[in-house]
């Protein structure tokens, strides 16, 4: 049994949900952070250092902080081949397009365009500094674009680890109220992730309590 620590409305711990629900595993999840606090506690403290969320602990396993170092342990233990490849350089090339989603999707968009869109007040929002935002993230988006070209997912035929830390993200951009670009193969990849059950029961999640009035 997995034991996950993080409230389901935090975009890693969606992340980290969603590879949970593609592999199968049975798991409990505990809401901790933002509204449930708790991280300030001497007990989470113990668990993971940093005070952030998610952790996971496997049956009483050592805790294991960091989304994307918890995704590769659970894909490298319960996932099948085709999710997590063991050859080294067709596992390189999934963990590329997953380092790639994290360092230059989740940051440039969580940020720089969700915070300032649903977590600002509308009077304090810099519209100007948004669309600048949305701008440069759609460059990246672009990058996709043109992967999904030739690929029914990011990294390849198959649905694997990179799809996750690349796609929990499309849900919110694709949500919240501002102009997109024209992506129609982004547009059809995100689709098609929206008719996997772990991708709506742990990724369409409303955000409402984190947005400002």
């Amino acid at each position: 049994m997995l034991k996950v620590w993080g409230r389901k409305t935090s975009s890693n711990v969606q992340a980290l949900m969603w590879c949970i629900g593609e592999l199968g595993v049975e798991y409990e999840r505990a809401d901790i952070g933002h509204r449930f606090g708790g991280t300030d506690t001497e007990d989470f403290k113990r668990l993971n250092p940093n005070q952030t969320i998610p952790v996971l602990q496997d049956a009483d396993g050592q805790p294991i902080w960091e989304t994307g170092a918890i995704m590769r342990y659970l894909a490298d233990r319960y996932g099948p081949d085709s999710f997590w490849p063991k050859p080294p350089q067709d596992r390189a090339r999934v963990d590329m397009w997953a380092e790639w989603s994290k360092i230059n999707i989740a940051m440039a968009f969580t940020a720089p365009v969700f915070w300032r869109v649903v977590r600002t007040p509308p009077e304090a929002q810099d519209w100007n500094q948004i669309r600048k935002a949305i701008a440069a993230f759609e460059t990246k988006l672009e990058i996709a674009e043109l992967q999904l070209t030739n690929h029914a997912y990011l990294a390849g035929p198959d649905f694997t680890l990179a799809d996750i830390q690349f796609g929990h993200i499309l849900f919110r951009y694709f949500d919240i109220n501002i102009d997109r670009a024209d992506l129609p193969r982004l547009h059809r990849y995100y689709h098609q992730l929206t008719e996997r059950s772990a991708f709506r029961e742990h990724v369409m999640v409303s955000y409402e309590e984190l947005r400002c009035s």
